[in-house]
């Protein structure tokens, strides 16, 4: 499940659209990329039920923190008592659920506001850095883990400066948000099979590094892109 994007305009950024690896659009509207997941009849049920109330998409946003916060609290600790692990996919889920939803009540309630964008960027930055910290120490590294986080938030860094001067917002990966959130919901998963045939944590320790890995390729493919599309720059 994808997290949606909301349109960032003004001070130099244009209206943008989606790459081709999935990620979702603005709040807005426009552009949009179908995704499976927004015409499955249980996001436009849930959809439809929040539009019943005065929720926000901001406020589903936000909302967003509280679930990463409750999947980060739950890895920090479920080294010690292994259920939490289930508790910790569950927080990493309805947090992209919240990512979903947010933008469908704003485009298909019209709902959006003129800080939408702002909204769409930081809890996910807090969010995915709540996360992938929480992820470090209970891998016993935590600051493989503030790296990783680092390494997450430049993606959002590189994807939001080639906006900056007129480019398409280019969302590919090969770790993307959501490719970090799947390995973290396989990596809990698994570490919670590994907690009942020994007590390592080769799991996380792994699935730390490849997040780390994979976030820092993915700012040199976005980078590289970039460079690509600027007339008469040579491709790094």
């Amino acid at each position: 499940m994808t997290g949606c994007n909301h349109e960032f305009v003004g001070a130099g950024f244009k209206k943008m659209s989606v790459a081709p690896d999935g990620g979702e659009p603005d709040r807005q509207g426009a552009d949009r990329r179908p995704i499976a997941a927004r015409d499955s009849g249980l996001a436009r049920r849930l959809t439809a039920l929040l539009l019943k109330t005065p929720i926000t998409p901001n406020g589903i946003s936000l909302l967003s923190i509280g679930f990463a916060a409750l999947g980060a609290a739950a890895l920090v600790f479920a080294p010690r008592w292994p259920l939490l692990y289930l508790v910790a996919v569950a927080g990493i889920q309805l947090r992209l659920l919240c990512n979903l939803l947010d933008g469908m009540v704003a485009v298909e309630g019209g709902r959006g506001s003129p800080v939408g964008a702002l909204y769409n960027e930081f809890p996910d930055r807090i969010a995915d850095t709540l996360l992938i910290v929480a992820l470090g120490y209970a891998a016993g590294a935590g600051w493989l883990g503030w790296a990783g986080a680092l390494a997450a938030a430049l993606t959002a860094y590189v994807r939001v400066f080639g906006g900056s001067i007129g480019q398409v917002q280019d969302f590919r990966g090969p770790m993307a948000k959501q490719h970090r959130m799947a390995l973290m919901s396989l990596g809990s998963v698994l570490a919670l099979g590994e907690a009942w045939l020994t007590n390592g944590r080769f799991v996380l320790y792994a699935t730390a590094w490849i997040i780390l890995a994979g976030a820092l390729l993915t700012c040199w493919t976005r980078t590289r892109a970039i460079v690509s599309r600027i007339p008469g720059a040579a491709t790094p």
